[in-house]
């Protein structure tokens, strides 16, 4: 692909002999030439770049700055921009040391329930006299069901133990763990479906009406219908492109984690049924940051798919060519020759790259700023071409959809639902994890699942949807939890991460720390969302509650909000106002 054509990469301007801002010293261009030798110098992997020099050099200086943008042809000011958009690059003052190791201990509503307030204070402890460690505090990193959860340097701690991360912090033993570090390996899987669409027995056609008689929706929080979706992309001209959205950083949030680190293949196999039916071209995997052990076992499982791939093309050629040319027989091809390209990406800490446009803008080597809609990404996305956006569970139901049936596979729900779910379950339950359920299902049935509540606590308030879901009482625990069943309550179930409250929290507590997450992540981008959550924060400190001035807050972001996370933030403390007002009013 010519990304340069795609995306106007920057260009010398004006005949200028050298470009404006600091001049990088030799020492710096042989850094940056050094540490990212094999990366291609295309400004959509600007962050690939950053990452590179952070791993290496802890930090990442002006002058090293200043070499990348030569290296990219790009200004030091957008350079600079992206460096210090994500949370997860340090960009070094001037003779400012690099650390040695990073410990982030999170210190989001999961874990904080499980005392990471209290485990970040004596890790602080234990390490302050060594100048070569960081400490910080960071919001959620995916590790919901193990917490107190850390990250030691790019290693998973969960559960988290002061003296581990201390030992590790120590050691500077902080490369990834490869997945999967909580179970078995993935299983052998022979990519059945893939096969049969391959070889004709099953048609694109085919594919979209068992997707609409399933009710398969996208599974990342939208809910949006999933054939729907893939027509909509399949009907735009080519070349058309698709993304795997693997950045869940909503609080609670864990089953694509899961899903990857136990068994990546059926997600994979999806990912090129979906690549087949809708004819795209090129194929991004955006892996957040806070997975490394999956990063790294997506690393290898794509080596064995890309030769899978050329086997494949020897044995089904009719299959592969141009997706985009019409065969005189009225066919076409299903995949490009050899296979779609297929680029694993690697997030850099923005719980806003969730959302899919500001995922796509970082796909490009940009700041994670979500899009204004129209256009939606379908017509435009990456490289402004059509893209289909899923998350992983989405695409790993593909599979099993196609095996058994839509219609059989919709019948596994109750209570009127369609389908199945995963639901990561955290909070004051005895064995919090990812529960695979009938669509439909429960609070009471998933703390049932979960082993019931943990010792000595009792249901009070749960959260049916992570951050952005609302906080609601332990009354509505046998609701059925699936999209669209708790909008009359104010609430929604979105990527289905419950997190339980019991009499020994408070909601007002909860919210305040939903809050903060929120003020944290901010984009920034638009006033309703940047002021709105510091705002409300503030207020939420109060010890009774302007009800009025947060009612005023909750209409301005929820109307006027560029993405969902100006618009879902005031859910939290709108929910306490709504079902917990004894605990903010006198």
């Amino acid at each position: 692909m010519n990304h340069d054509a795609l995306e106007g990469a920057a260009r010398p301007r004006g005949g200028r002999p050298f470009p404006k801002g600091r001049t990088p010293t030799p020492q710096a261009r042989a850094t940056v030439a050094r540490l990212c030798a094999g990366l291609e110098p295309r400004r959509d992997l600007l962050i690939e770049h950053l990452h590179r020099l952070q791993d290496a050099l802890g930090g990442l200086t002006r002058d090293v700055l200043a070499a990348l943008a030569e290296r990219l042809r790009l200004s030091q000011a957008e350079v600079y921009e992206v460096a210090t958009f994500y949370h997860h690059f340090r960009v070094l003052e001037e003779a400012e040391a690099p650390p040695r190791v990073t410990v982030r201990v999170c210190t989001s509503l999961p874990c904080a329930l499980a005392g990471a307030e209290g485990l970040l204070a004596r890790v602080r402890a234990a390490l302050a006299a060594d100048d070569g460690v960081a400490v910080e505090a960071v919001p959620c990193i995916g590790q919901c069901h193990a917490a107190p959860a850390a990250c030691v340097g790019r290693r998973q701690v969960a559960p988290a133990e002061e003296e581990a991360v201390v030992a590790l912090a120590r050691a500077g033993a902080t490369a990834p763990r490869r997945a999967p570090a909580h179970g078995a390996p993935p299983q052998p899987h022979d990519y059945a479906q893939l096969e049969r669409l391959l070889r004709g027995e099953l048609r694109p056609i085919d594919v979209l009406r068992e997707l609409e008689a399933s009710g398969l929706r996208g599974l990342g929080g939208a809910g949006f219908p999933a054939w729907r979706k893939w027509a909509t992309v399949a009907g735009q001209p080519g070349p058309r492109h698709g993304v795997v959205n693997v950045d869940e950083g909503e609080v609670g949030t864990f089953k694509d984690w899961h899903l990857l680190a136990h068994d990546p293949r059926p997600a994979l196999e999806g990912m090129l049924i979906a690549a087949a039916v809708v004819g795209l071209r090129h194929l991004w995997i955006y892996v957040r940051d806070e997975y490394p052990d999956v990063h790294a076992l997506l690393e290898e499982e794509l080596r064995a798919l890309r030769e899978r791939l050329a086997v494949w093309q020897q044995r089904h050629p009719h299959a592969f060519g141009d997706p985009d040319a019409p065969r005189p027989d009225g066919t076409r091809a299903l995949l490009p020759a050899g296979g779609p390209a297929i680029e694993l990406r690697r997030g850099a800490g923005a719980y806003v790259c969730g959302e899919e446009s500001a995922l796509i803008e970082s796909l490009e080597g940009k700041r994670g700023l979500p899009r204004l809609r129209p256009p939606i990404v379908a017509q435009r996305g990456v490289f402004g071409r059509p893209t289909l956006a899923h998350n992983v569970e989405t695409l790993a139901w593909l599979p099993t959809l196609l095996r058994d049936g839509g219609a059989a596979w919709a019948a596994g729900g109750v209570r009127g639902r369609s389908g199945w779910r995963r639901y990561s379950v955290s909070g004051r339950v005895r064995r919090p994890g990812c529960y695979l359920r009938p669509a439909g299902t429960t609070l009471r049935e998933l703390i049932e699942a979960a082993g019931g509540m943990a010792d000595g606590h009792e249901l009070y308030a749960f959260l049916p949807g992570g951050a952005s879901g609302g906080i609601l009482p332990a009354a509505l625990a046998d609701e059925p939890l699936d999209f669209d069943t708790l909008a009359a309550h104010g609430a929604f179930v979105g990527s289905m991460a419950v997190v339980v409250l019991s009499q020994a929290d408070r909601a007002r507590d909860a919210a305040a720390s939903l809050l903060r997450f929120f003020a944290h992540e901010s984009c920034g981008q638009c006033t309703p969302c940047r002021a709105g959550t510091a705002q409300a924060l503030a207020l939420l400190q109060d010890e009774v509650w302007d009800r009025e001035r947060l009612a005023d807050l909750s209409q301005v972001m929820r109307e006027a909000s560029i993405c969902g996370l100006g618009q879902a933030a005031p859910n939290p403390f709108d929910s306490v106002l709504r079902f917990f007002s004894h605990e903010v009013t006198r």
